[in-house]
């Protein structure tokens, strides 16, 4: 069964970085792309970063130029990351991944992983 596992959420200052990481395991089956999302408390869950099975990348307006979404490597999507720069106290909230297979509309999502940021 299709398994995603974020990490490396965690407490840091503004200012500071951070890395997740989305691993998935049980694919049997071609990926088109895995997203980020991220929600805050009280707030909508919202588009952060997607990386393609061709490498493009997409950013939410907010984090371009401070979050870079890779994966780690050109053959296959098993792993993808996301690099987080000069964190803000606002990029505080639980970040999920999401899949998005190549043939079909299933969509499935990790548990997600807490990234808080003080000021």
């Amino acid at each position: 069964q299709v398994q995603l596992v974020e990490s490396g959420g965690g407490l840091v200052q503004a200012g500071g970085s951070l890395r997740l990481s989305c691993a998935a395991s049980g694919i049997t089956f071609s990926i088109n792309a895995i997203g980020w999302y991220r929600q805050a408390p009280g707030k909508q869950r919202e588009f952060v970063a997607r990386i393609t099975s061709g490498g493009s990348t997409y950013y939410a307006d907010s984090v371009k130029g401070r979050f870079t979404a890779s994966r780690d490597s050109a053959k296959n999507m098993n792993i993808v990351y996301l690099q987080m720069n000069s964190l803000k106290a606002e990029d505080t909230a639980v970040y999920s991944c999401n899949l998005e297979p190549k043939f079909a509309t299933t969509r499935w999502w990790g548990q997600g992983t807490q990234v808080t940021v003080s000021s």
